[in-house]
């Protein structure tokens, strides 16, 4: 075996308590998302906000998390991922359990989505998915595709556990303790099992590997410059922006879209629960699917396959065997986003200035992942339902597939094995 090649069973005896603390970070920076929808209800009725006003709070926290996250990008690969993650989760549960305050005011609500957001970006993908690349190569498909599982546990947890804790405790309630004890869970797990290659011990271990000819000294990968020129980076940069866009949307109001398609709260919840199994089942398959197949295939039609969500559910819930197909499609295909993205990433851009090529294109979905669900709420409150939305959004989720699809082979990072050196010397 060459100096530095690990076999995928070797990643994974060294890597999967990274991978289960990654997974479990990620979750908590999608609780808010995911719950954004089941609180439309409650605050819209005891403060008269209207969904534009809704919608805007998660459209500001992700809008600021796409201006910080270049300059996070500078700091991971600076310092690693732990000294951001460990403050940033403390931080973030703080931040959600202050929403149980608000007070009716529309000013306050923006502010607090503000500072939120400006505290959501320590926790954000790049944050995880960093340390989890620099750890895995051969299994990174999979490996990163548990990583953002988290968030599928989230999408799917989150609806049916608010929505108990609202008609329980009221909406005040459900904040602080959906904060409390998700954020305690994963601080506890990250403390323990999140580490990086950052630390003393672990950079002492790597320099002697190095040293005994264990592993490459340098990192392969583009430089910024070559980053900037690259089409493909840009062509990934483009799928990314569209399919955010519209499926965030998408994911925000699909709460509301089954409710006011006649479907009660709790089989509401429970439909998203299912769709978050889905999810998990979409990001693992998808994975390993990238591991084996062209990665250009499989990412494209699986983002194109997202419009399959919405279609079904174009002028209401015409019959529950189409809306628990849409939930189905939903968390298999729309829940693999992130996955692509950070796979692609990785593999065009390689792992060299990984934090800064991630952390732009993580900036630029940032915003629309901000812009798709203020998208949503302002169609649904120009024609009084979400008809035209879906529309659209099936129709993006085409376009950022094909752009996938087309993309040139990925450059091969991995060097020579040292036989194959001299042969060719």
């Amino acid at each position: 075996m060459a100096a530095g090649a690990r076999t995928a069973r070797e990643e994974w005896s060294q890597g999967w308590l990274v991978v289960l603390s990654a997974s479990l970070g990620f979750s908590l920076f999608s609780v808010m998302l995911s719950g954004a929808g089941i609180f439309m209800q409650p605050l819209g009725e005891e403060f008269g906000w209207n969904r534009t006003t809704l919608s805007a709070g998660p459209a500001i926290a992700t809008t600021m998390t796409a201006f910080l996250s270049p300059f996070f990008g500078i700091l991971i690969d600076k310092y690693g991922s732990r000294r951001l993650a460990l403050p940033g989760v403390v931080l973030t549960t703080v931040a959600m359990a202050s929403f149980g305050l608000m007070n009716g005011s529309a000013t306050l609500w923006i502010a607090m989505w503000v500072i939120f957001g400006m505290i959501l970006v320590t926790i954000k993908s790049t944050i995880w998915s960093a340390a989890v690349a620099r750890k895995f190569e051969k299994s990174r498909g999979l490996a990163l595709g548990l990583v953002v599982a988290g968030t599928a546990v989230a999408q799917g947890i989150v609806p049916m556990l608010g929505n108990w804790l609202i008609e329980g405790f009221g909406w005040r309630q459900a904040y602080i303790w959906m904060a409390l004890g998700w954020g305690s869970l994963t601080f506890i797990v990250c403390l323990l099992f999140f580490h990086d290659g950052f630390s003393k011990r672990e950079k002492a271990l790597a320099e002697a590997a190095r040293q005994a000819g264990d592993v490459p000294a340098d990192v392969p990968g583009l430089s910024i410059p070559e980053a900037v020129r690259s089409p493909a980076l840009w062509m990934i940069l483009a799928s990314s922006f569209i399919v955010m866009a519209v499926t965030q949307g998408f994911s925000i109001h699909l709460f509301p879209i089954l409710t006011e398609s006649g479907i009660g709260r709790a089989q509401a919840a429970q439909l998203l629960f299912l769709s978050g199994l889905a999810a998990v089942a979409g990001k693992l398959a998808t994975g390993w699917l990238l591991d084996r197949y062209r990665p250009n295939w499989v990412g494209g039609l699986t983002l194109a396959a997202c419009a399959l969500a919405m279609v079904p559910l174009m002028e209401g819930a015409r019959s529950m065997p189409l809306v628990v197909f849409a939930m189905l499609m939903n968390g298999y295909a729309i829940g693999t986003k992130t996955n692509i993205t950070l796979f692609f990433a990785a593999e065009y851009g390689g792992m060299k200035n990984f934090g800064k090529i991630y952390g732009t294109i993580s900036a630029v979905i940032s915003l629309a992942t901000g812009l798709g669900p203020l998208l949503a709420g302002r169609m649904y409150d120009t024609s009084g339902n979400y008809d035209s939305f879906l529309m659209v959004g099936a129709a993006g989720c085409v376009i950022g597939g094909l752009l996938l699809v087309v993309l040139p082979r990925a450059p091969r990072w991995r060097k020579p094995e040292p036989e194959q050196a001299e042969a060719v010397a």
